[in-house]
């Protein structure tokens, strides 16, 4: 003999997810009508008897508190984004930290950071030129994990110019893991579904899990 859960279950197979919402709405009344009408053409001779029944009962219940907890937690996923926009917003026109090689050039001062993954007895940050060719080497020696930054004197390098850099780290003969760092402003924030998104200078769209620190 099939349940009602059973029942109900192909009753609203292939609906739409407005219409699933509507049946959610009336579940508990479906569940009860068609519980009725089982019991009404049970076999007399083989009747349901009352743990299968608590146990249908008990399966509409926990159908019916998992759409309200999943309601719930939409409303509060729309609320949430609602307020790390407002947060967001409040980032407009200011610099954040982000993955990047990038030298942000600005008033004869390039500024740029990395992330060691271990200790390194020697490190070397090398300024890179648009076309490519290194013009200068920072020799900032031993340095420990985690991240640092830097201050390279740009001198007569103009404001904005695309210049790069490359971090070089060794602990005795093996190379260190490193993470380049770049400065970025932020021009707009905007929403993408359920992620807030900024806009930023240099590096265009950039999610805002993806912001290592704000400056």
């Amino acid at each position: 003999m099939s349940t009602v859960i059973d029942s109900l279950a192909s009753s609203t197979a292939g609906s739409s997810s407005n219409s699933v919402t509507r049946n959610d709405a009336g579940s508990a009344d479906r569940f009860l009508k068609l519980l009725v009408a089982q019991m009404q053409s049970q076999d007399p001779l083989n009747p349901m008897d009352n743990a299968e029944i608590t146990s249908q009962m008990a399966q509409i219940n926990t159908v019916n508190g998992i759409t309200q907890l999943n309601s719930t937690v939409e409303g509060l996923s729309r609320q949430f984004l609602q307020m790390q926009t407002l947060q967001g917003a409040a980032l407009v026109g200011r610099d954040v930290t982000l993955k990047g090689d990038r030298l942000a050039v600005t008033q004869g001062s390039g500024v740029g950071g990395f992330e060691l993954s271990s200790t390194a007895d020697s490190v070397k940050v090398e300024i890179l030129a648009p076309s490519g060719h290194v013009v200068d080497t920072l020799d900032l020696g031993t340095l420990g994990a985690g991240a640092h930054g830097f201050n390279w004197p740009s001198k007569d390098v103009p404001d904005g110019a695309p210049y790069t850099f490359r971090v070089v780290a060794t602990a005795g003969p093996i190379a260190v893991p490193v993470t380049p760092l770049m400065r970025d402003r932020v021009e707009a924030v905007s929403t993408v579904g359920d992620r807030l998104v900024l806009e930023t200078t240099l590096n265009g769209s950039v999610a805002y899990g993806d912001v290592k620190a704000f400056n």
